[in-house]
C-alpha cells in the first residue's frame, strides 16, 4: 500500500515520524529499530548555547498523559552539529531540525548554521515551548511577533520552514494565517498546553517550574479541533501531533486536515511504538476502505464550521 506523502519540497515514505523532544537524536531508539522505517526523524531542539534545563522534578503523570518541564536541555546548535549529526548522516530519512531561542538574533543564529548542514532536509520553528522562564512563549502567543520571526528564519533559510504551533492561544487560525503570510512552508500542530499538577501533601506545584506542558491522549481533542480549523484557511501542509498512540489516531489527524504526523510521549511508554504504527497502517486503512494515504486526504472532513 502506498503510505508516501509530499510535505512540499520534503519527500516522505510514510507519514510517520516521532515528536521533537521525545527521541533525542535517535541513537538510543536506533537500538531497537532501522530507523529508515521513520517517515522523518525530528530531532530535540536546538538553542545557540548549552542549556542544562529547569530544576527538577521536570516530569509529572496526569490520568491521560504527562507533564513536561524539561527546559530545552540540549548541547547547543554547535555540539549538536559536531556531535549527534554525524550518526544520522547515514540515514536514507528525511532529518528535521527543531529550532528554539529566548530572542530573534538566535532563532536565526541556530536556524543559519543547521541550515548549512546537509544532513538537515527541513527546519521546524519552535515558537510555541510554554515550559522555559525566558524563551518561546512570547513568539508563539503574539501573531506580529511570530510573523517577524518567521520572516527572518526564511531570509537565512533556504529549508523548508515548519512552524510548530502553540494550543495556549486565542484564535490559532489568525496564528496560522500571521506565519503563512511570512512565508511559512508548512506547520506542525499542536505543541503541548500549558498545565499544572499540585501535591496535596505539600501544597505547592508538583514540578519544579510550577507549570509544564501538557502532552499525550489528553490533548488530542483539542489537537484535532485545531487541525481541522486551521485546514479550512491554508493549503500548507500540516504536521499533526498530540496524543497519538494507535492508527485509528493517524486516521482521525488526517481527515482532520494533517498531512503527516508526529509521535511524541508515547515513545516514553513503548519505544517500539513509531515502527508499531508504521507496519500497522496499512491493515487500519484497509478496515476502513482505503486503498491508500491519498484516499484518506481526499476523503478530510469538511463539513463542521468552528
Amino acid at each position: 500500500m502506498k503510505l508516501n506523502v509530499n510535505l512540499g519540497e520534503l519527500s516522505l515514505k510514510n507519514p510517520v515520524m516521532p515528536a521533537s523532544g521525545c527521541f533525542g537524536f535517535g541513537k538510543e531508539f536506533s537500538e531497537f529499530y532501522d530507523l529508515n522505517q521513520l517517515g522523518a526523524i525530528v530531532i530535540k531542539a536546538a538553542t545557540g548555547e548549552p542549556r542544562y534545563g529547569n530544576e527538577t522534578p521536570r516530569v509529572a503523570e496526569t490520568a491521560a498523559g504527562m507533564l513536561n518541564a524539561i527546559g530545552l536541555q540540549n548541547p547547543g546548535v554547535d555540539g549538536i552539529i559536531e556531535r549527534e549529526l554525524p550518526f544520522l548522516e547515514s540515514l536514507d530519512t528525511p532529518v528535521i531540525a527543531n529550532v528554539a531561542g529566548s530572542t530573534i538574533e538566535e532563532y536565526v543564529m541556530v536556524a543559519e548554521k543547521l541550515s548549512n548542514v546537509s544532513t538537515i532536509e527541513a527546519i521546524e520553528l519552535n515558537i510555541s515551548c510554554p515550559n522555559v522562564k525566558e524563551g518561546g512563549i512570547q513568539f508563539g502567543t503574539d501573531p506580529e511577533v511570530a510573523q517577524e520571526l518567521t520572516k527572518e528564519i526564511k531570509r537565512v533559510s533556504g529549508k523548508p520552514l515548519f512552524v510548530k504551533l502553540s494550543p495556549n492561544v486565542a484564535d490559532i487560525v489568525g496564528m496560522a494565517k500571521a506565519v503563512e503570510h511570512a512565508g511559512a512552508d508548512g506547520l506542525s500542530m499542536i505543541n503541548t498546553l500549558t498545565g499544572m499538577r499540585i501535591d496535596p501533601h505539600t501544597k505547592k506545584p508538583i514540578l519544579a517550574n510550577g507549570t509544564g506542558g501538557l502532552s499525550g491522549p489528553a490533548i488530542k481533542p483539542v489537537a484535532i479541533r485545531m487541525i481541522h480549523q486551521v485546514r479550512q484557511i491554508t493549503d500548507l501542509p500540516i504536521i499533526g501531533m498530540g496524543g497519538i498512540t494507535t492508527t485509528e489516531d493517524i486516521l482521525e489527524f488526517i481527515l482532520a486536515g494533517a498531512d503527516a504526523i508526529a509521535v511524541g510521549t508515547a515513545n516514553f511508554q513503548d519505544p517500539l511504538v513509531c515502527k508499531n504504527l508504521i507496519d500497522q497502517l496499512p491493515n487500519t486503512l484497509r478496515k476502513y476502505g482505503y486503498e491508500s494515504l491519498q484516499e484518506v486526504r481526499e476523503a478530510r472532513c469538511t463539513q463542521v464550521s468552528i
